[in-house]
């Protein structure tokens, strides 16, 4: 087997490992919030990471979160010469690592901010079409659950609309979009039944505030 070959072969694990680096986890525990899956929503990601670690924590949680992300996308696209099937292979372990991470017994975050990482050096356009919409969701009504849910299921039709100028993505590309879609809008089974009960918090950058 090539040097190549065993390359591509070790794009998923070394993807999916790091994906479930957990970022929130370590920010919250470096800014004196403890362990942020004992405290507010018991969520690893950097909304629940600014309830209790305060914005500094939460904006370095949300960088490390989506560099998780596009990191071995951009790799698996110099090992494969820009293959967008490895690509999204790096994408999809990327998610999967951070949403089930082996470290913290397959209890990860939601994956909003590593699959727009991911996002971003497979389709920029189609990230930020997502972007505006999650902005636009959470400023009118400040559920940053609703905005990540409306995010992502806006992502794969604004991937095959923006992919390239008169040129639909490859089938792949379709079909890992949507699988990533349905990995988010999954993890966010019990924001969903709280927003159809009225009782989903709303969002504010208040350190341990409970506004959201």
């Amino acid at each position: 087997m090539s040097n190549v070959s065993l390359a591509l072969l070790s794009i998923p694990v070394a993807a999916y490992l790091l994906g479930s680096i957990p970022f929130g986890l370590l920010f919250a525990k470096l800014f004196g919030g403890g362990n942020v899956r004992k405290s507010g929503s018991g969520n690893i990601g950097a909304t629940n990471v600014a309830r209790v670690a305060g914005p500094v924590a939460a904006i370095l949680t949300l960088v490390f979160d989506v560099a998780k992300g596009a990191a071995p996308v951009w790799l698996a696209a110099r090992i494969s010469n820009e293959s967008a099937t490895w690509m999204m292979i790096a994408a999809l372990a990327a998610l999967l690592g951070h949403c089930f991470p082996i470290w913290l017994n397959f209890r990860g975050g939601k994956g909003v901010a590593t699959a727009a990482g991911a996002f971003l050096v497979l389709c920029p356009a189609a990230l930020l079409g997502s972007v505006i919409l999650f902005l636009l969701v959470a400023f009118s009504w400040r559920y940053v659950s609703l905005a990540s849910i409306s995010a992502a299921a806006a992502m794969p039709p604004l991937i095959y609309f923006l992919w390239a100028p008169h040129h639909a993505p490859p089938m792949i590309v379709t079909f890992g979009a949507l699988a990533a879609a349905g990995i988010i809008v999954y993890k966010h089974d019990a924001n969903v039944q709280r927003l159809v009960q009225g009782e989903e918090r709303k969002f504010s950058f208040g350190k341990k505030r409970d506004a959201e």
